[in-house]
């Protein structure tokens, strides 16, 4: 296994450093994390590594030292501590950090069945809401989630961190707009014919506890901002709420879908114990 030893913030580091603030370069040359949740998943299901990054100045735990020695990554780097820690972005640095390469966005990915259900976060503009919800739909069982148009980066070191792991498990696809799902959605429609397109919105005509969900369904998130589109809201067959009290107008996006695919798991196994 190749190891590059570097000390000083040398051209070849800058680069390698630039990954986490430059989303073009992410695309091309792949996306920096860390954390033992995130390595672990990162291996489980079998992404592509293509370096890790240590200090043999700090020394290494028994899993570290695992993970390196069973390594098919193209690249072991072994930085100064200060260069390591200056990669990290967490307060008390890392022991390992990976590089992984970007997956293709190919909607082939998402596994899909009779309980079917995908969720689709148009515009995300906040990190940590798109990783909220990246974990929500890998514990809740989500079968993907569809990234569409100018949004937020799912490979961003703060959507990451907020993912806790789950980006790793969950099939995400980032597609350009909504006229490159219509395909797709179409498709589905014609594998389920009862498959139902929600969308979700604070003046919706049902609750989600008065709609059935136990049909497959593509659920619709919308921007934090301005919501739903007006091209996805006419695509939906149903716009759904939650009911709410108090003083407050509405939820964070992140939050409401969380509440919603709770919703569906729970309707959907109260039908399968029947």
């Amino acid at each position: 296994m190749p190891i590059v030893k570097i000390s000083r913030e040398n051209a070849q580091f800058q680069i390698l450093n630039a990954l986490k603030t430059n989303r073009e370069k992410r695309n091309k040359e792949g996306f920096i994390f860390e954390g033992v949740r995130n390595i672990n998943n990162a291996l489980k299901y079998n992404w592509s590594i293509k370096a890790f990054f240590y200090s043999s100045e700090l020394g290494l735990s028994n899993w570290a030292k695992h993970i390196l020695q069973n390594s098919s990554a193209e690249t072991h780097y072994d930085l100064s501590s200060e260069l390591l820690k200056k990669l990290s972005d967490k307060e008390e640095t890392s022991e390992l950090l990976a590089l992984a390469k970007i997956p293709e966005d190919d909607l082939n990915k998402i596994k899909v069945g009779d309980n079917l259900l995908v969720v689709v976060f148009d515009r995300p503009s906040n990190p940590g809401n798109l990783g909220t919800i990246i974990r929500s739909c890998d514990s809740f069982g989500v079968n993907g989630l569809i990234i569409t148009g100018h949004a937020t980066d799912a490979y961003d070191p703060e959507t990451i961190s907020a993912a806790t792991g789950s980006l790793f498990s969950l099939p995400i696809v980032r597609l350009g707009s909504q006229k490159e799902l219509e395909p797709w959605i179409n498709k589905m429609r014609k594998k389920f014919p009862d498959l139902q397109v929600v969308g979700t919105d604070e003046e919706g005509e049902r609750t989600i506890y008065e709609f059935d969900f136990k049909k497959p369904t593509i659920l619709l998130a919308g921007n934090e901002k301005w919501g739903l589109s007006a091209g996805y809201k006419e695509a939906t067959d149903a716009i759904v709420k939650i009911p709410m009290q108090g003083s407050a107008s509405s939820l964070n996006v992140a939050v409401a879908t969380s509440i919603i695919i709770s919703e569906v798991k729970r309707q959907r196994a109260s039908y399968d114990v029947s």
